[in-house]
């Protein structure tokens, strides 16, 4: 994972244990690796990338269109 982030590996391992205690996903003990989707979430989240905004309100519902 180190790699695929640009970072060193052996400084990675220090790094990711403070990343943990911020939301990074913990290494699956069964699998030995984080999981990659929940790994970018992570990222998305931090750098403000995954803000569900809603959209402006477009009028007053009409439940008797149909």
């Amino acid at each position: 994972m180190a790699r695929r982030l640009s970072q060193d590996p052996g400084r990675w391992a220090a790094t990711a244990i403070v990343l943990e205690r911020d939301g990074l996903p913990k290494i699956d003990p069964l699998m030995g690796a984080r999981y990659w989707p929940a790994v970018q979430a992570y990222w998305n989240r931090r750098y403000g990338l995954s803000r569900v905004e809603a959209s402006a309100l477009d009028g007053q519902e009409n439940l008797d269109a149909l």
